[in-house]
């Protein structure tokens, strides 16, 4: 786009000041009732009709019945013909893809790179930061309070990239789980990145340090973590993934990167190293119950059988799969190996509609192409989407389920409407019907969507934030 669009977009960005999360008042008491509810904990427990307790952001009570409304002030939550799950946990996304929709439609994975490559090579902190608040945003309309995002892409003139989401996250007040991703190996080094998109390894090492002690904050209320990320093993170098691997056990944060997603991967992997991806990532380090790794499509079962033991997280993408034909992904097996396994949306230039709730539905829908009716149930789904993703980011002592001490980011889904009237067990409704947008979704006991409507942020101005963000880059 010209530079005129460039300046204009950044020139009317201050017109209106949205609000940040931290000015939408939280209630230190919240009681939600009359709901139909699955907790997703160990016991897979369920109540019909029952009641959750928040206070000071951490849930204090779970049962069946309605609830003994409390003497002191609290915010009440009457969920008559709701269903209340765990907020939904994002395992793998690209944010700022979000002002790159709709590029490369019938493109497989390389194609679909090179062609967006130079696009994203005019990313700005301006793009970002509305790209990616756009992203969220939508992410809180479909049930998700914890995203982690894997950002890799540092143009030279870009500003500070991680700042800009984690602004975006700030001012929604959604969990940022922000993967400092890194790329060292252009195309005169035989990576598929052109030479200007890439960072030196040092530097890339330095900003991913600098990103750690800028945000990292392990507090379970706490709404910012980093992880390292480079980005994969097509466009990294051997001494980046083993050099990502120290310093992040050296800071004590986890690991992540695109694994196993294509045969022109595997292809690629056998020629220059002389193993499969996943035994190239085991050489490096990259196993184990820090790392987690997005799509893992094309996985032997000896593979399969080593995620299982090191307890190595997978981020099922089943939408983004689909749309540049990568394939599906064994989940049956990683589950039944014992790997945590997560859901993702993936970028949103190769998963256009952005929201994690029908990754639910998709998730089910790829794993009985692949293995038949039984290969996944609704209940399964629902946990790889929750306490699966959890386990995947290492949180799981956190959030990702619905009992006493966890944080109490939940997400209240209306089963009322014309989508899920009528079918009697809710959590088949809000799986196999039409996705459904949240009612109320709370982030450690903040409201973030109440009455299906953004509360911390001005849609509108979000919208047309991305819109203009979108046309610089064209």
């Amino acid at each position: 786009m010209s530079e005129l669009a460039s300046e204009s977009f950044n020139a009317e960005r201050p017109r209106t000041r949205t609000p940040s999360a931290s000015e939408v008042p939280a209630a230190s008491l919240v009681v939600i009732d009359n709901a139909a509810i699955a907790t997703v904990d160990p016991n897979g427990t369920e109540h019909a009709r029952g009641h959750i307790v928040v206070r000071n952001g951490f849930i204090d009570r779970v049962a069946s019945g309605t609830a003994e409304r409390p003497a002191e002030d609290h915010d009440y939550i009457d969920a008559s013909g709701c269903l209340v799950t765990p907020g939904l946990v994002n395992t793998h996304h690209h944010l700022y893809q979000w002002a790159t929709r709709g590029y490369a439609r019938d493109a497989e994975l390389f194609e679909w790179l090179t062609t967006l490559y130079p696009v994203w090579g005019r990313l700005t902190e301006e793009v970002t930061r509305a790209a990616g608040t756009a992203g969220m945003a939508k992410l809180a309309l479909t049930g998700c309070t914890t995203i982690a995002d894997h950002h890799y892409v540092f143009p030279t003139e870009g500003g500070d990239q991680i700042g800009a989401l984690v602004h975006g996250a700030r001012q929604l007040g959604v969990r940022l789980h922000a993967v400092r991703g890194s790329m060292d190996r252009g195309e005169s080094q035989g990576g598929l990145p052109p030479d200007n998109l890439v960072e030196d390894t040092e530097e890339a090492l330095l900003g991913t340090e600098k990103a750690i002690a800028d945000f990292h904050d392990p507090d379970p209320l706490g709404l910012i973590r980093i992880a390292v990320g480079p980005c994969s093993p097509f466009s990294v170098s051997r001494e980046l993934m083993e050099q990502a691997a120290v310093l992040a056990r050296r800071l004590g944060v986890r690991l992540h990167t695109h694994l196993a997603e294509t045969i022109d991967e595997e292809e690629q992997c056998l020629a220059e190293f002389g193993c499969t991806p996943a035994q190239y990532a085991e050489q490096l380090g990259w196993l184990g119950d820090d790392v987690w790794l997005a799509h893992t499509i094309h996985l032997s079962d000896e593979a399969i059988k080593r995620f299982g033991q090191t307890g190595t997280g997978s981020s099922h993408c089943p939408t983004s799969n689909g749309r540049i034909a990568a394939g599906m992904a064994p989940v049956r097996q990683l589950l039944d190996a014992g790997a945590p396994v997560g859901l993702g949306v993936d970028g949103a230039a190769s998963s256009e509609s952005g929201g994690l709730g029908e990754e639910l539905k998709a998730a089910l829908l790829v794993a009985r192409f692949r293995g038949g009716a039984t290969a996944l149930t609704i209940r399964e789904a629902l946990w790889m989407g929750t306490m699966g993703g959890a386990r995947c980011l290492g949180r799981d002592h956190e959030i990702g389920s619905i009992e006493p001490g966890k944080v109490a980011d939940l997400a209240v889904w209306r089963m009322d409407d014309l989508d899920h009237a009528g079918i009697a067990d809710p959590v088949a409704a809000l799986v196999l019907g039409s996705a459904p947008k949240v009612d109320r979704l709370l982030v450690g006991g903040r409201s973030v969507v109440a009455d299906g409507e953004l509360r911390t942020a001005d849609l509108d101005t979000i919208t047309r934030d991305l819109a203009k963000a979108a046309e610089v880059l064209r």
